[in-house]
């Protein structure tokens, strides 16, 4: 596995030890130039956001990788956490329905996480 793969593995991993769902990961680095992966996932609640993301800051620390961004800890709605080659976005279920990132970035490539061992779960 690249540095990459081990980055979009750990981040996975990290939000469905926190029963994130509904992940997705593209790649987004043909056709941006801010980064190269999006990850995103969906939570039930504004707690489990917090928790999701927490673990993943965690977890991505143990690597020695640190956001240069954090944002929404406020709400917890929509929890951006920005790595510089990968953006993972932890979405409340209800505003991912709204903000359709899948749909606007759309032109980039879906990459299969069953090669990571998760279960994409609806």
């Amino acid at each position: 596995m690249n540095k990459a793969e081990i980055q979009i593995k750990t981040i996975l991993e990290a939000c469905d030890d926190k029963k994130g769902y509904a992940f997705s990961v593209i790649d987004i680095s043909q056709i941006a130039s801010f980064t190269d992966y999006f990850i995103i996932c969906s939570v039930n609640n504004e707690r489990q956001s917090e928790a999701v993301a927490e673990e993943v800051v965690k977890r991505m620390s143990n690597l020695g990788i640190h956001t240069m961004n954090k944002e929404g800890f406020n709400t917890k709605r929509w929890i951006l956490l920005d790595y510089g080659d990968i953006i993972v976005h932890v979405f409340h279920k209800d505003e991912r329905k709204v903000y359709k990132l899948e749909q606007l970035w759309a032109d980039g490539d879906e990459i299969d996480i069953e090669k990571y061992g998760i279960e994409n779960w609806l």
